[in-house]
């Protein structure tokens, strides 16, 4: 180290080759020996260079981001870091010829496509079910033979066609993989139930997708039901009716009545008109994965929805990192078919594995270059999981929002917000409205009463949001989800220190100094009284170790309703120290006795972060 700190810093000389002109593709953890020739230097260049910045490497090891950076800036090279894969797939992707999509005199109309969302037990699948029957030609012996998730139906000569989505999370998780399958949102709500937790959660992932909204009000044939009340509420979400001077349509419907439901398809057909929805049906085909499965006695089976091109029989196809022969074409009525244009939902028998959902397929020009885009991709997979980080998307940090700042750029802090009560809700967001300046938006992908959910972890990641939680928790298998997704959750239980650290990260000074570890869980099963100690929990630990004396976060229904403290433990009639997972327990607490059976009782600790 003495001989390191003796070297004097010198003016670094770059050899007389020049650098080559524009960006460079680096895979990241590249040796010298690899790094170097790309910038026509030796690796003993950048082994001197960086031993002259005080850090001792050799030819062989891995180069961190940074040091490659110093590197590249110092002979003046631009260098684009990318990952192991990565620039294969880069190379590959221009074996794939999009020269079709530039010819704008080839545009033709094409059919929208539609998914339905809503509340559960709003009508979603009764209105999907009669749409499809209403459609079925007479004749037709069982009407669609099999349903492949996706299917066309036809008004006024014209073609629509509808998604199946099974929830919200699968809708997400399409577009997270960077599938834009949707261009119209259909939202179902009940008249008699009106906006319901999930109908704006359903809002927000519209929104999210930014795509048109037309909302269907469903069961105005019910006695309770009341379309003026119902209105309201979605108005109160931002979705305005036409008929009080907004922009959102709005159709009146019975789905079990069959009453309502040519006016939606004539109102989709209107909207599809004015998003002016084109593609190209000639050329070579592309699109997504909608779903795909493993049958047994035809191989790997994909759903799949074309977006541009026509597809067809005998076409060699991409799908994530399976690819093959189309062999076999199936429609929504279970019929073979030679071709597919654009916005057919089809199947596809002939891939060498099963793709997933949210997939890109492409037809390539050749089996040659198929089997090499595919083999690349699946090597690239498993590199990727080799390191841990298999994920798709990168959730985006608080701390890193100055970073926008610094580049001159107006950022935008994506946030999801929680709350135990609307009124909380109501002063979270406003709070932090009021915090927005020139070079930092704030923008709420979604705002809900009620714990944290699977859910709200799949949009934050889709979205590249903060969840800020207060007064809620999310538990076990929430977090290890958020974790897996790489999401960051803010939980807290004071309004001012929501805005202390939002506002410190507008302004690029957030440093936490404390990180709360979550060290145990346990469940609520039976409820004892015992004398001079009042209410006691019989309880079964769920995960980690429950500790007498820890901080201790009291929730029913993933929301708090009591900090404190543990004040005694015991296995049967003993007191003990601590229970681990899998064992039975019985826990009473300070200053609390309002105990119901399925609470959770979460256990904690706060460790301080050094500051950086």
């Amino acid at each position: 180290m003495e001989q390191l700190q003796s070297l004097q810093p010198t003016q670094y000389a770059p050899s007389n080759a020049p650098v080559p002109e524009g960006p460079i593709v680096v895979e990241r953890g590249s040796s010298a020996q690899v790094f170097a020739p790309k910038l026509n230097r030796g690796a003993a260049d950048v082994v001197r260079f960086l031993l002259e910045q005080g850090e001792m490497v050799t030819a062989t090891m891995s180069l961190a981001d940074e040091q490659m950076e110093l590197f590249a800036m110092e002979v003046g090279a631009e260098v684009i870091l990318v990952d192991p894969g990565q620039q294969e797939e880069m190379e590959l992707q221009a074996l794939f010829d999009d020269s079709d999509d530039a010819d704008e005199a080839a545009q033709q109309t094409r059919p929208p496509i539609v998914t339905i969302m809503g509340h559960v037990d709003h009508g979603k699948t009764t209105l999907l079910d009669k749409i499809r029957s209403a459609n079925v030609v007479a004749g037709e012996a069982g009407g669609i033979t099999q349903h492949i998730g996706a299917y066309q139906v036809t008004k006024n000569d014209k073609l629509i066609t509808f998604i199946d989505t099974p929830g919200h999370a699968a809708f997400s998780k399409m577009r997270a993989r960077g599938a834009g399958v949707t261009d119209i949102v259909v939202l179902v709500v009940a008249a008699d139930d009106g906006v319901m937790p999930q109908t704006i959660e359903a809002i927000s992932h519209a929104r999210a997708a930014d795509v048109p909204i037309v909302v269907a009000i469903n069961k105005i044939d019910k006695e309770n039901a009341d379309v003026q009340r119902t209105m309201s509420a979605v108005a109160e979400q931002g979705l305005v009716p036409e008929q009080w001077g907004g922009d959102t349509i709005m159709v009146e419907m019975s789905a079990q009545q069959g009453l309502g439901i040519d006016d939606l398809l004539e109102q989709l057909l209107v909207v599809a008109e004015v998003e002016e929805l084109t593609a190209n049906p000639s050329g070579r085909a592309k699109g997504f994965v909608l779903e795909a499965r493993l049958d047994i006695g035809r191989g790997p089976v994909a759903t799949v929805l074309v977006d541009k091109g026509t597809l067809k029989v005998g076409d060699p196809m991409v799908a994530g990192a399976a690819w093959g022969r189309v062999r076999a074409i199936i429609n929504d009525r279970g019929e073979q078919i030679k071709e597919a244009g654009p916005s057919a939902p089809v199947q596809v028998l002939g891939l060498s594995a099963v793709p997933q959902a949210g997939d890109e397929f492409r037809i390539a020009p050749d089996d040659r270059t198929a089997r090499t885009v595919a083999d690349s991709r699946a090597q690239r997979q498993r590199l990727l999981a080799q390191r841990g980080d298999a994920r798709t998307q990168k959730g985006v940090k608080l701390e890193d929002i100055f970073t926008q700042i610094q580049a001159g750029e107006t950022a935008t802090l994506n946030l999801l917000i929680k709350a135990d009560v609307h009124g909380s809700l109501e002063a979270v967001t406003e709070s932090l409205r009021k915090l927005e300046r020139d070079d930092v938006k704030a923008a709420f992908v979604h705002r809900g009463v009620g714990s944290i959910t699977e859910n709200d972890i799949t949009l934050a990641a889709t979205t590249n949001a903060t969840i800020i939680g207060f007064n809620v928790r999310p538990d076990r298998k929430v977090r290890d989800l958020a974790e897996a997704e790489n999401v960051e959750i803010r939980t807290y239980e004071v309004i001012y220190k929501v805005i202390e650290d939002i506002d410190k990260a507008m302004k690029g000074l957030l440093a936490p100094e404390f990180e709360e570890v979550v060290t145990g869980e346990a469940e609520v099963r039976e409820l004892f009284r015992a004398p001079k100690v009042g209410a006691v929990a019989g309880c079964f630990v769920r995960s980690g170790v429950i500790t007498r004396g820890s901080k201790v976060r009291f929730l029913r229904d993933g929301v708090i309703i009591w900090k404190g403290a543990i004040n005694t433990l015991r296995r049967f009639k003993d007191d003990v120290k601590e229970v681990r997972e899998g064992f039975e327990c019985g826990i009473s607490l300070t200053d609390f006795q309002d105990l119901k059976q399925g609470d959770i009782i979460e256990t904690y600790d706060l460790r301080e972060i050094e500051r950086v």
